[in-house]
């Protein structure tokens, strides 16, 4: 196992192990505080959480909180598995169907990504090849119905809809500030933009 700490963490990991048992051993890592940890690609990434970033998932939070009631399953940080097998992602933050329930038909533990309606992923420096590049391929594989990057350091968010043979059909760029019509979406909202918080440079 090799690991490399910048401003993220990558590790390489051995094939042979299940996504179960990549968790399992990162729950016993000292996993540094303020960093979650996903599997993508096979590859362990651990990621810290800035303040501009986790203003901007309480945001989000909030508006589907207000738009479906404080007993809606919206998760955040939290594991989902996705049908690449080495893709075990902690998406920012994940809205579930009321009816979705835990637990796969071979016994692997977390959420379906079959319930999944809409996922947020907000750029952390250094995750944007992730979010933008295999993340997306995997969201639009499993059909979720919206996908929304919130990138602080450009200051825009990407909306992506309508995922049919792998691929995002329709994609929205908005900046910060703009308000974002999803009212014709899933979650059938507009989202605010305008106290979305931006960091500096380049993600």
């Amino acid at each position: 196992m090799t690991v490399e700490l910048t401003d993220r963490i990558e590790m390489a990991v051995s094939d042979d192990l299940s996504l179960d048992e990549l968790f399992e051993l990162l729950e016993r890592m000292p996993v540094p505080e303020g960093y979650k940890a996903e599997i993508v690609e096979g590859t362990v990434h651990m990621s810290p959480q800035r303040d501009a970033h986790w203003e901007i998932i309480r945001r989000i939070v909030r508006a589907l909180e207000d738009r479906f009631g404080m007993d809606t399953k919206v998760k955040s940080d939290v594991r989902i598995d996705f049908p690449e097998s080495s893709n075990g992602f902690a998406p920012d933050v994940a809205k579930l169907k009321d009816s979705a329930v835990k637990g796969h038909a071979d016994g692997r533990r977390g959420w379906l990504h079959e319930d999944l309606e809409f996922i947020a992923e907000v750029i952390s420096r250094g995750t944007a090849p992730n979010d933008y590049g295999p993340k997306l391929e995997a969201y639009a594989n499993a059909e979720v119905p919206v996908y929304l990057i919130a990138d602080p350091y450009k200051a825009t968010c990407t909306v992506l809809t309508h995922p049919k043979d792998g691929e995002y059909r329709s994609r929205l760029t908005a900046r910060f500030g703009e308000v974002l019509d999803l009212s014709g979406t899933v979650v059938g909202l507009e989202l605010p933009t305008a106290d979305f918080p931006r960091e500096g440079g380049e993600a």
